[in-house]
């Protein structure tokens, strides 16, 4: 490319010389030629070639010496191109410069050509340019800088610095290359010449020229004057700026400095320089500062005074500013500071710069309150209002939206912007960086404040770089450091350093001892062997000396008005100020900025002083409720403790007061909250006492936001002017309130947490500081309550070296203000005994903390003149400690957890015992308050099972010792002649609950942990909450837990060792010394015995629900492990437990039943002696075997069969059911186990107390008295156990007895609620006839009682005065009656060869029970749905009859038995064939029963006929049964007119021997009738009647001849009497036949006797239908006679003519000889009349009939 483009520009300049310059073009036409002949095609080759050609540039220089522009624009940019190529001959090049020099007269073009070739030929060319070609270079500069264009201009001015710094970018080099170069003279200086080498030279004598010009001075080797003494201050900046280190290296250069430009500038300083001059003066200055302080430290000296003097009021604004922006970089530069103190202020007699500097600040920060808004508390800067009063609304608009940058030009005299702002308090471009400007430009009021605070940050942030890292002691810390210098540098969090919840910070808590590490920060100050040591020593000088007027700067900035980004600016500096001044173990300065950020975290009404007086903190009750939580802003509650700031001298000065608003925490305040918790956190371990600095703070703010309830304050404005953009920084800033508020939360979270890492000492210094913030309160009363707390330390950890008086201006209700205080100490107390819970668990207690910690806690808790939410939240805190550390020593090895878990557990225990120590005055609020705190602690204990209970390994005394605490003895001094003792009460209701809570873990639980010297603890203390009378359902639950605990100590020991020894006593002491003892063998039996008598003694408490449990619980457990016992041990516990329990029901039975007062308890206590005697009866039952064979078990017996006997003595129904069912269980448990049995004796004493008499009560009222049927039914039961055992010992007497018993039971017996006895029997009935079944009856007299017995059960139905009333009271013994017949039936079937039976009335009385239903028939009106009670009594009876009838007839003895019987068989045969079918009940088959009785009389028949002839029998009962056929054979109801005939008289009962006086009246007529009555609804029975009344007439047929022959003589010889109806003449001199006679020998005697008495109801039957047909069938005409009436006298004259009467029957009638036809002669003159009706008539058929009688009648009159 060079090449191309020089071989063009050659052609162009040979075109154009042709004709002006022939030099010129032979010139170029060579050099052309040259060009092209060269054989190289490379671009550093050609350059390489032309720079071996001297002819090659000729022609270029020609061009330039020719003055032509054409010419000389040609040559410069092949110049400029061969320069950079570096294709010049080094020879040539003062040619060339001069070619230049002369160039520069050309146009534009050419001279920027000119200045862009001259850094390339001094780069390319070093080595060659330098002397006066360097000075022929730097001419050419000068020349084109007096160029009027300014393009020029500036560019030679560019151009000629770039120069200058290439000169001494030469001397860079010329130095290293070491000594092979020669010095070629010497420099002269104030200490003498120096020699130098040549580019050094140069460097001199250009740097000397410059500032000779600068200084106006003619220059010794440039050939040019007069240049701009603003282009020579840039250009001595610029060197200085870019060669700093050649003047340190080179004396001469160092001499220049000293000599020429630093008294130039002081003097310039001192003068009154443009502003220009000035911007450039102060920037070379700050220059020389940073660079070469330490060649200039005397002159550097003399600035730096001069910039402070210059920062006065009454200088120029612009000036000060400058001065501002050098000291804001010297402080920018901490190793710059360092140095400057080091050189003056360190030194003895030099000036005190820095210090002065310093004092400047606070003056300049103080002098114009109103500009920066200074003011009660920080602020937001506030516009100007009228600033832009006359501007644009655009403009106005801009302003008005906050845009950055625009600043006014001037303040109005109207306002003036208030405060300190990034809007207007900055400028886009520092007044030291505005070199263009020649006037000073518009600067803000504040810009001068918002420097002193730069300069304020840069000189913490440098403090703070300079000694953090020195704090950390090892390199593997230093990446922990850098990431925690972050946080201590800045209050502000980021986003990753932030929890994401408030108490997350507490999660991580736990650290192993191997990885704790001691955080106490090395103090830098103690690395005296450190290289940095004495700069170490600068830094804490620096602080030493400057801290007061830092902290006085800063304090005025703190409550001024600044926005946010200055506020954070300024909180970061105070931060890292006192965080320096703490590292350094600075105390003094450390505390003032800890103050004062305090006193600024708080709003300024609220004012607190930290005094050192003997005045207690004010002592204010509390209204407001404690709320626990972790996090230190939980529910509504604040942080810090107001502190005010105290009256300063600039407090005169703040025009505005405070708006009278709700105090409230703003962001600011979280702000410095915030950055004094960082400090905490990073100076923890060296703060000591300061730690009350920091607590006090976040106890006052976590008051105020208490207060507020935490409600966002607004940050305040510096005046009351319209500021859009305040306002809306103001809303932002309030917008992130709660992420402040989060902020701090997190903050203050990790500065507790960082107290993990502490020392013991340090730790324990911020405990005392903590328990310092509890307010000390004054007791009324003197207190012995330092009995129950631990022992303190022997050289107290905690002594108190400040106290509080505390003046507030908010409005809380009374007393919030201490009360919030202390809930915060607590709360930090908890969180400090968490974070550092591996601390006090591995040290001992008065090392580590625990001590006073666990102190503190307990003496606020049981102080009565603390508030109740204070108290509850200290107990809360130390059940949280107390819980965790129980927590943390779980996983411990045993010998490392049992001393800790017994230190746990006795704080527990000391804080209750501090409750109850005597004499212990309180009003009723703080007894609600001890039992809420009792509750609490409780709760904790339980919590404390919950998560550890497993690895407990000692303290389980103490546990019990805790629970019992709510337990107190009933107190008696009212009553001191009382001899009962003490009842055990619990303290509070509250209690019960909590506490058994936990009893209820270990119960469940924790029994295999518990040692076996405590079960005797757990025995008491579970029988001390069943005593107890407030809460029910936990003495219920606890009745379950001795099952738990029998459960375990049973399945701990195979066998329970009891022995009469360990009872011996009446009281407990054997038992319970053997209890105590774990290693005795028995202690298991002893504890296991003891267990019972507490649950005995439970088992007699006043409430029902608990002794009964007791008592079911009691015997559970003795039933479960009834096998494990042995048959000693079982009778120890029937008389120890068992019977004792009995005894103390019977007791309370008759205190019940004898005390009206009680007579409320009477069924309760019934239910409770129910449970027992079941109780008994199921442990009797199932392990009877077991102490049955022992020796004195009858004597057990005896004594629970008496204590039986005394309950039934009470006489209540239950208790009574209750005793015999237990008696029944146990007897058929004794019935069931073949060996042993009970004996003779104990069975007797069992007979005795079952026959005592029915267990009614004898006045017949009890508390169930509608229903006694359980009762008697367990009664019952009882008996057929009992008789099961003693069956073979079971005499008549006996049986009689029961007998008695089993009826009076029946009488007694209430009908069920729900039941009815009619269709089945009741349980009490089923049973009472199951004892009749199972008696054995093979003993004499034994069949008789039990017939007699049974048929009264029979006839219990049947004899009910009101049948109608039994059935509603649902007792009508049907079912039981029918139930007997079966019975009955068995039994009489069984012994009916028995004489017994009929000669004891047995029978008869058996009989007469079964005849009652029969005969009352339909008249019981109750109807069964089974088969009716008549049916069952009549197949009862025919059974019986058939078995029994021989043998009656057999008996020899008892006639009037016998015919007692007789008469009760006839009214049963009389029964059989009535009926009375108009009162039959609806539903009835009267057809059906009339066959059923037809049925049952045609057995019965064949039964008693003829054997009821005999003449044993009276003839009143054979004429009873044919008075019955009589008229039952009646159809139909005759007239009245016959009544009389039938009966003779109104006689009901109808006298036979009226009826033959009256039978002559049957032959007169009688009047008709029109009427046919209706047949009888039994026309059947009626037939079957009419027909036996014709069998009994009937002659009897012998079987054999001879038989015939003898009955018909002897009938014939005797004397026929007179026709009359049968006597009632008893025959009693006639004897049965001897039952060897044989049947038919004896059978017709009877028949007559039953012909004889039938004989005159036959023929009056008989008459009765013919004299009515006779009299009421003339009346029909010919009209037939009704059908049911004409087959009756079909029947009866049918059956007329067919008899063949017993001769001796029928009287003969006079003067007829007639043998079987009798009947017909008595009715003969009927028949006649009969006759003559039939023919009127026209009835053939009866006119037939009547004749064929009338044939058989004359037969007989012998008329055939």
């Amino acid at each position: 490319m060079t090449a191309q483009l020089v071989a063009s520009e050659l052609a162009n300049l040979i075109q154009e010389s042709k004709r002006k310059n022939n030099d010129l073009r032979q010139a170029a036409e060579k050099s052309l030629e040259e060009l092209k002949s060269l054989k190289v095609t490379s671009e550093a080759q050609i350059s390489a070639e032309l720079s071996q050609r001297s002819n090659f540039v000729n022609p270029f220089i020609i061009a330039c010496g020719t003055k032509n522009v054409k010419f000389t624009a040609i040559a410069i940019v092949c110049l400029q191109r061969l320069i950079a190529s570096r294709a010049l001959p080094r020879f040539k090049l003062s040619q060339v410069l001069e070619a230049l020099q002369q160039a520069t007269s050309a146009g534009l073009d050419v001279q920027l050509k000119i200045l862009q070739a001259l850094p390339s030929l001094l780069s390319n060319y070093a080595a060659e340019v330098k002397g006066e070609l360097l000075v022929t270079a730097l001419n050419i500069c000068f020349i084109l800088q007096s160029s009027k264009n300014a393009i020029v201009n500036n560019a030679s001015a560019a151009t000629l610095q770039q120069l200058v710094v290439s000169v001494f970018d030469k001397v860079v080099a010329e130095d290293g290359a070491g000594g092979d170069v020669e010095h070629v003279g010497e420099a002269p200086t104030q200490q003498g010449p120096v020699p130098v080498q040549a580019a050094a030279m140069d460097a001199y004598r250009v740097f000397n020229d410059i500032c000779l010009l600068t200084e106006n001075q003619r220059p010794e080797y440039l050939r040019f004057s007069g240049m701009p003494q603003t282009f020579g201050l840039e250009l001595i900046e610029s060197v200085l700026t870019n060669h700093a280190a050649i003047f340190t290296t080179h004396p001469e250069q160092a001499d220049i400095l000293r000599t020429r430009v630093m008294p130039f500038i002081i003097s310039a300083l001192r003068g009154k320089p443009n502003f220009a001059t000035s911007v450039r003066l102060v920037r070379i200055l700050f220059t020389l500062l940073r660079r070469h302080l330490n060649i200039l430290p005397s002159e550097s000296g003399d600035a730096l005074d001069i910039l402070t003097q210059l920062l006065d009021q009454d200088t120029a604004l612009w000036k000060r500013s400058l001065c501002m922006e050098v000291f804001r970089g010297i402080f920018a530069d901490h190793a710059l500071l360092r140095r400057i103190f080091m050189l003056y202020d360190a030194k003895e007699g030099e000036k005190n710069i820095l210090k002065n500097l310093t004092a400047a600040f606070v003056r300049v920060s103080t002098e114009k309150p109103t500009v920066i808004g200074l003011g009660l508390q920080s602020t937001l800067p506030v516009a100007n209002p009228y600033a832009n009063a006359v501007a644009s609304t655009d403009q106005a608009m801009l302003e008005a939206s906050g845009v950055t940058g625009i600043i006014s030009g001037s303040v109005s005299s109207d306002g003036h912007n208030t405060g300190i702002s990034t809007h207007w308090s900055t400028m886009r471009s520092p007044c030291i960086d505005q070199l263009d400007k020649t006037d000073p430009p518009s600067i803000p009021e504040s810009y001068v404040y918002s420097l002193t605070l730069a300069c304020i940050t840069s000189l913490s942030e440098g403090l703070a770089k300079f000694i953090l890292p020195l704090t950390v002691p090892s390199e593997g810390r230093r990446k922990k450091s850098a990431k925690l210098e972050g946080g201590r540098d800045s209050p502000a969090l980021t986003a990753d350093e932030r929890p994401s919840t408030p108490n997350e910070g507490f999660k991580n808590r736990e650290r192993s001892a191997s990885s704790k590490r001691n955080p106490l920060p090395v103090n830098p100050l103690t690395l005296e062997t450190h290289p940095l040591y004495p700069e170490i020593k600068v830094c804490a000088a620096i602080i030493d000396e400057c801290w007061p007027a830092i902290l006085a700067t800063c304090s005025t900035f703190l409550y001024s008005a600044l926005d946010s980004e200055y506020y954070h600016g300024l909180v970061r500096a105070f931060q890292k100020f006192a965080h320096v001044a703490g590292l350094l173990q600075l105390t003094t300065p450390r505390d003032a900025f800890l103050t004062t950020l305090g006193k600024a975290a708080v709003p300024p009404n609220v004012f607190t002083a930290c005094l050192n007086s003997t005045s207690s903190r004010r002592d204010t009750p509390q209204s407001a409720t404690s709320e626990t939580g972790s996090g230190l802003l939980s529910n509504a509650r604040g942080l810090l403790t107001p502190e005010g700031a105290s009256a300063q001298a600039a407090e005169k000065q703040r025009q505005h007061s405070m708006d009278i608003t709700p105090v409230t925490l703003n962001t600011r305040n979280l702000l410095c909250l915030r950055a004094l918790l960082n400090l905490g956190i990073a100076l923890g371990p060296t703060l000591s006492s300061t730690w009350r600095i920091l607590l006090e703070t976040l106890q006052q703010a976590d008051f105020v936001l208490f207060t507020s309830g935490k409600a966002a304050g607004r940050t305040p404005l510096a005046t009351r002017g319209p500021d859009q953009q305040a306002e809306q920084e103001a809303n932002v800033l309030l917008s992130n309130f709660n992420t402040e508020i989060r902020a701090v939360e997190t903050a203050a979270s990790r500065l507790f947490e960082s107290t993990a890492d502490f020392p013991n000492p340090a730790f324990a210094e911020i405990v005392e500081a903590v328990c310092a913030l509890l307010v000390k309160h004054v007791e009324t009363t003197s207190e012995t309550t330092g009995q129950a707390q631990p022992s303190p330390p022997p050289g107290p950890l905690r002594t108190p070296t400040f106290t509080h008086k505390r003046v507030l201006s908010i409005t809380t209700s009374p007393g919030a203000g201490a009360n919030q205080e202390d809930q915060f100490a607590l709360a930090k107390l908890g969180d400090l005994a968490s974070i550092n819970m591996e601390r006090l668990l591995s040290y001992p207690p008065e090392v580590s903390g625990w001590t006073p910690l666990i102190t503190e806690l307990i003496d606020t808790l049981s102080s009565s003149t603390n508030t109740s939410p204070v108290r509850a939240r200290a107990a809360e805190t130390l059940v949280r400690i107390l819980s965790e550390a129980a927590g943390s020593v779980a996983t411990q090895q045993e010998d490392v957890r049992s001393p800790i878990q017994i230190r746990i557990l006795e704080a527990f225990h000391h804080s209750l015992s501090s409750l109850q120590v005597e004499g212990r005055e309180v009003s009723l609020s703080n007894h609600a308050t001890d039992m809420d705190i009792h509750r609490i602690i409780l709760e904790g204990l339980k919590g404390l099972l919950e998560n550890c209970g497993e690895s407990l390994v000692q303290g389980w005394d103490t546990i019990f010792a805790i629970i019992d605490t709510i337990f107190v003895k009933e107190d008696l001094q009212n009553n001191p002649s009382s001899n009962t003792t003490p009842r055990l009460m619990t303290r509070s209701v509250k209690l019960i609950r909590p506490s058994f809570a936990s009893l209820q873990l270990i119960c469940s639980d924790f029994l295999p942990s518990l040692p076996k010297l405590c079960f005797l603890n757990l025995v008491d203390t579970l029988y001390k909450f069943c005593t107890q009378d407030d809460d029910l359902n936990v003495a219920l639950t606890t009745v379950t837990f001795f099952w738990a605990i029998s459960d375990f100590l049973s399945s701990n020991s195979k066998t329970m060792s009891l022995t009469q020894d360990m009872v011996k006593d009446s009281g407990d002491k054997a038992l319970l010394k053997l209890a105590s003892d774990p290693s005795h063998q028995d202690s298991g039996g002893a504890l296991w015995m003891l267990l019972l008598l507490r649950l005995t003694s439970v088992a007699t408490d006043q409430r029902l629900e608990l002794r009964n449990s007791a008592v079911q619980t009691l015997l559970r457990i003795i039933s479960a492990y009834g096998d494990s016992l042995s048959p000693e041990a079982w009778l120890i516990c029937i008389r120890s437990v068992i019977l004792r329990l009995l005894a103390s029901i019977e007791d309370e039975l008759r205190a019940v039943h004898s005390s009206p007062a009680k007579a409320r308890d009477h069924e309760g206590w019934t239910d409770t002696a129910n449970v027992i005697i079941r109780g008994v009866s199921g442990l009797f039952a199932s392990y009877l075997q077991v102490p049955l064979g022992h020796e004195d078990f009858a004597t057990t017996w005896q004594q629970l069969l008496g204590h039986f006997a005394r309950m039934l003595d009470v006489q209540i129904l239950d208790i009574n059911a209750s005793v015999y069912s237990a008696v029944r269980e146990i007897l058929r448990s004794c019935a069931e186990h073949v060996q042993p049995r009970l004996g003779k004796g104990s069975l007797d004493l069992t007979w005795d107390l079952w026959s005592r008499g029915v267990p009614v009560p004898e006045d017949g009222k009890d508390d169930k008295s509608s229903d006694n049927q359980k009762c008697l039914l367990v009664w019952v039961e009882a008996l057929l156990e009992l008789y099961g055992l003693i069956k073979d010992d079971f005499g008549v007497e006996r049986i009689r007895r029961m007998l008695t018993l089993l009826r009076d039971a029946m009488q007694h017996a209430t009908p069920g609620a729900y039941s009815s006895d009619t269709e089945y029997v009741t349980p009490l009935q089923g049973r009472i006839l199951q004892v009749f079944c199972t008696v054995q009856t093979d003993v004499p007299r034994v069949p008789s009682a039990m017939i007699t017995q049974i048929a009264e059960f029979v006839s219990l139905a049947f004899t009910q005065e009101n049948s109608d009333k039994a059935a509603s009271e649902k007792r009508t013994y049907v079912a039981m009656s029918k139930e007997s017949m079966s019975i009955l039936q068995s039994l009489v079937i069984k012994h009916a060869a028995e004489t017994d039976i009929y000669e004891t009335g047995a029978f008869a009385t058996a009989l007469a029970a079964l005849a009652k239903p029969i005969i009352l028939k339909y008249k019981f009106k109750i109807v069964t749905k089974s088969s009716q009670p008549w049916r069952e009594a009549t197949k009862t009876v025919l059974a019986v009859l058939k078995a029994t009838l021989p043998h009656i007839r057999a008996i020899e003895k008892a006639r009037s038995t016998v015919q007692e019987i007789w008469q009760i068989i006839i009214s049963i045969a009389n029964g059989i064939i009535s009926a009375d079918c108009s009162i039959a009940p609806s539903g009835t088959d009267i057809m059906d029963d009339q066959k059923f009785d037809i049925f049952s009389f045609h057995k019965l028949r064949e039964l008693i006929i003829p054997a009821l002839g005999a003449e044993v029998i009276l003839d009143k009962t054979r004429k009873a049964y044919a008075e019955g056929l009589f008229r039952t054979s009646i159809i139909h109801a005759p007239a009245p007119a016959e009544a009389l005939i039938i009966y003779g008289s109104d006689n009901a009962n109808g006298n036979g021997s009226d009826t033959v006086v009256d039978l002559d009246l049957l032959y007169k007529q009688r009047r008709g009738r029109t009427i046919d009555p209706a047949p009888t609804q039994r026309s059947a029975m009626a037939e079957v009647c009419l027909d036996e009344l014709f069998a009994l007439v009937a002659i009897h047929e012998e079987e054999h001849e001879s038989s015939s022959s003898t009955r018909s003589s002897s009938s014939r010889s005797k004397s026929k009497p007179t026709c009359s109806s049968p006597t009632q003449e008893e025959t009693n001199g006639t004897t049965s036949p001897s039952p060897n006679e044989t049947v038919h020998e004896s059978t017709h005697p009877l028949h007559v006797h039953l012909a004889l008495i039938a004989a005159p109801y036959l023929i009056l039957r008989c008459a009765l239908s013919m004299r009515s047909y006779v009299a009421d069938q003339p009346l029909r005409g010919r009209m037939p006679q009704p059908l049911s009436q004409r087959k009756e006298l079909y029947r009866i004259l049918r059956g007329l003519v067919d008899l063949r009467s017993e001769p001796d029957a029928i009287p003969d009638t006079p003067n007829v000889d007639s043998e079987t036809k009798k009947h017909l002669l008595r009715l003969y003159p009927l028949l006649v009349d009969m006759v003559k009706v039939a023919g009127t008539s026209g009835d053939n058929k009866v006119l037939g009939m009547v004749g064929e009688a009338l044939g058989v009648v004359g037969g007989e009159l012998g008329c055939k």
